[in-house]
């Protein structure tokens, strides 16, 4: 095959499988099909740095990984805390209470408490305003994982605003 053959082949062959998993982690399926082009031609540039050592779309998809890292840090989201917390009107969050209730100094000072990595995934989700999943993808775990890690921490602030009041 000539090269440009050869590469609109493996593009028919893995762009779906790409662009699955760009969705599965943008849920913006016009952001995803964008990706999908930009990982393919980030593999065309290093295809030289492929290695034959996992699957193509193992690798391609490591590529979309990067792209989609580069994307956010470009295009940080613009949604704020408070827009979370509208989302559930139903639920006052620990931090909420912390603030209406000690205020932010003391809330500070109750975050620095927890113990790691608690502390930094409280730091992450209230005053960078990362999703969990870039909070698991920074910790190289779950977005299961930085949600419960969250959980506890929030239990955590609402044990300790119970005891002082």
């Amino acid at each position: 095959m000539k090269p440009v053959e050869e590469i609109e082949a493996r593009y028919q062959q893995y762009a779906q499988t790409v662009c699955k998993y760009l969705l599965s982690l943008t849920r913006d399926s016009d952001l995803a099909e964008e990706l999908t082009q930009e990982t393919f031609y980030q593999a065309i540039r290093c295809s030289d740095r492929y290695d034959g050592s996992c699957a193509l779309s193992t690798w391609l998809c490591a590529i979309a990984g990067n792209v989609l890292k580069t994307y956010r840090r470009k295009h940080p989201p613009q949604e704020t805390l408070e827009d979370r917390e509208n989302d559930l009107p139903h639920t006052r969050s620990a931090e909420s209470e912390a603030l209406d209730a000690v205020g932010r100094m003391e809330l500070l000072k109750m975050l620095h408490a927890l113990t790691e990595p608690t502390r930094e995934v409280m730091y992450l989700r209230i005053f960078g305003s990362l999703s969990f999943r870039e909070i698991g993808e920074i910790h190289d775990k779950t977005e299961n994982w930085a949600r419960v890690t969250y959980y506890r921490g929030k239990e955590q602030l609402r044990k300790e605003l119970n005891n002082h009041e």
